[in-house]
């Protein structure tokens, strides 16, 4: 009764933004262009890039965790290894930022795919603890091969990047911008997958796996989809971050707390969404500056959410059970309208 109850409160709500989602749309895209016009802090325009980055890692984790159910706690090692690759190639090699991010993030997705084949055959707790192992490699290798990543020194003097000649940097809103152009991007890509055909398969997977498997999917293939996708969006995140850290990156910018943070976006938003992603990266970000006396004490809150959340809202902040109407297919819509006409002409 108390679900149901949650759901009538929430209806409305949910109805007025499906109603007006295309205005509102506009609206907040054109305040957020504007943001850098309106006197912005340097604090404020670094907190709002980390938000938006935190959206992205959170979007990259939400299509294996949100539409396919596989929990990972090893994301972390995606975002360093497409931190890494991008600042060996810009600082070692002389690529520019944009070809190193795309192949940074090319090389997690091969990693991801790697892991996958032997490993997403496992689900459910197993495979928790392999992801778990595998970001505590990645964080080992970054150590110990000294001769490409300097170990414990990290990479330092990593370019900005530049378009025609103009380099961005917070001062100058470029950063700002190119994150707020990589995670809308990214949110058009996941919105895209989740509405295609293989969105919907994995999604079934999540729901009842062997159903799936009995109907004919074959469950192994597009969990590893899915899971080079997410490193792909990862490593593109982590990309990004070797950039904006002042130039800068070490091991220690990819520990395994970071893992739970990216986790903890995915639930607090709202598992399967995008706006969800937005609204947990932006809590999580903020709330070491609001509460600066407990920030010694940030990743217990965090554990202690994440405990909350799953007992009392599994869906997530903003993830609404929809009492909308669900919107078939055109090609459904128009099967069902000849279907209506064939049965008038009877």
């Amino acid at each position: 009764m108390k679900e149901k109850k949650s759901l009538n409160l929430l209806a409305p709500f949910e109805s007025f933004v499906d109603k007006f989602k295309v205005p509102l749309s506009i609206l907040v895209g054109a305040f957020l262009i504007a943001v850098p016009f309106l006197g912005a802090s340097r604090v404020a325009m670094r907190n709002l890039v980390m938000i938006f980055l935190y959206a992205m890692l959170g979007m990259g984790l939400n299509v294996l965790l949100g539409y396919v159910g596989q929990v990972s706690l090893g994301h972390a090692g995606f975002y360093a290894i497409g931190a890494y690759t991008s600042a060996i190639l810009t600082t070692t090699y002389g690529w520019s930022f944009w070809t190193g991010a795309i192949a940074g993030a090319c090389v997690a997705a091969l990693i991801g795919f790697l892991l996958g084949l032997p490993t997403l055959r496992l689900s459910g707790t197993y495979l928790t603890i392999v992801t778990l192992g595998f970001g505590e490699i990645v964080l080992m290798v970054l150590r110990q091969w000294e001769s490409v990543t300097n170990g414990n020194y990290g990479i330092r003097s990593i370019p900005v990047p530049e378009l025609f000649g103009w380099e961005l940097t917070l001062s100058n809103g470029g950063f700002y911008w190119l994150i707020l152009f990589l995670s809308t991007v990214t949110a058009i890509a996941c919105y895209t997958i989740k509405n295609s055909n293989a969105g919907r398969t994995l999604i079934a997977i999540k729901e009842d796996e062997l159903a799936a498997t009995m109907m004919g999917i074959k469950t192994t293939r597009y969990k590893i989809l899915a899971f080079v996708v997410s490193a792909f969006i990862t490593g593109l995140a982590g990309a990004y971050y070797s950039v904006i850290n002042n130039g800068y990156i070490e091991p220690n910018n990819f520990v395994f707390n970071y893992s739970i943070q990216i986790l903890s976006v995915v639930i607090v938003g709202g598992m399967g969404t995008i706006r969800g992603m937005y609204f947990g990266s932006a809590l999580l970000m903020m709330f070491p500056q609001v509460f600066r006396f407990l920030n010694q004490w940030r990743f217990v809150i965090y554990g202690l959410l994440l405990v909350l959340m799953m007992q009392f809202r599994p869906q997530g902040a903003l993830g609404w059970q929809s009492t909308l109407p669900y919107k078939l297919p055109r090609r459904a819509k128009k099967a069902l309208a000849e279907r209506e006409k064939a049965k008038t002409v009877q």
